[in-house]
């Protein structure tokens, strides 16, 4: 474990867009004088495991005002600059890219700008303590769940949490999260959660998700992949295309409410299982 303090500055926008201010520094502000919209970003101060667990990296604020730029649609560059324990020091370069939404309906989610995380992986790896590791940025995190896209309401000041991770250049693909309580008959929005904590993407081709004690598998399409950073999720009978789009499309309910146990098997290999509650041993209704 090491302790990293963080701040962090926007250097430029791709492509260039105008008007705009403050690149270069923390607080970059962009469209008409009196109602300007723009990122903010504030450092943090976090203990670190060098094993692909996450930690807050720093807090995104977007001033979102109604305002217009041009183009409308563009990427904005993040330096982030991390200094360890020992008084060394890096820097993480990602990048967003942001949706000026036109705002027509005066309503919220249709007016909502969007921010999508664009580059997940700092494209250097990064030396600690003599040992290289892979900077990767797995999302914005909002009331406990971590996402790639960032919805930004109109007319305010919206914040989220980046979480980050410094892990080693392979894949480690796991069981992030089970949604075993859905609603409605069947259940549809039941959901297993992947995660590529590693750095570098795993081919999930052959890999396989199962629910134990009913029975349920879900085999990934071939050639599917998963990034690092990224997460996906196989809901039980609807399609979500911003968590991947996979689904069991069971008209039942696939996680029973009572306890199991979801496993990730590749090549009759248990690569990662999630027990849950009485983990099936009781198989009454």
């Amino acid at each position: 474990m090491t302790t990293v303090v963080t701040s962090g500055v926007f250097p430029a926008t791709t492509p260039a867009i105008s008007p705009v201010d403050g690149l270069g520094t923390p607080d970059v502000r962009w469209g008409s004088s009196g109602s300007q919209s723009g990122y903010q970003f504030r450092g943090a101060a976090a203990d670190v495991q060098l094993d692909g667990t996450e930690f807050v990296v720093g807090t995104f604020v977007h001033r979102n005002l109604p305002t217009n730029v041009s183009p409308s649609q563009f990427d904005v560059q993040l330096r982030v600059n991390v200094m360890f324990e020992d008084g060394s020091t890096t820097d993480l370069d990602f990048s967003f890219h942001h949706n000026e939404t036109p705002n027509t309906t005066n309503s919220s989610p249709a007016d909502d700008d969007l921010v999508d995380l664009e580059t997940f992986v700092h494209p250097q790896p990064v030396t600690i303590d003599g040992k290289q590791y892979r900077a990767v940025l797995s999302g914005f995190k909002r009331n406990g769940q971590i996402v790639q896209q960032f919805r930004s309401p109109e007319g305010g000041i919206n914040f989220a949490e980046v979480v980050c991770m410094f892990t080693l250049d392979e894949p480690d693909v796991i069981i992030s999260d089970l949604r075993y309580l859905g609603t409605g008959a069947g259940q549809p929005d039941e959901y297993v959660e992947i995660f590529n904590k590693g750095g570098a993407a795993q081919d999930l081709t052959g890999w396989v998700v199962e629910s134990k004690p009913t029975g349920h598998t879900y085999a990934f399409p071939p050639g599917t992949l998963i990034q690092p950073g990224r997460r996906y999720r196989v809901y039980t009978n609807q399609n979500h295309q911003e968590s991947g789009g996979f689904s069991f499309g069971s008209a039942r309910e696939v996680w029973r409410d009572q306890g199991g146990i979801a496993r990730l098997v590749h090549d009759g290999f248990v690569v990662d299982q999630h027990p849950y509650l009485d983990k099936g041993f009781n198989t009454s209704p």
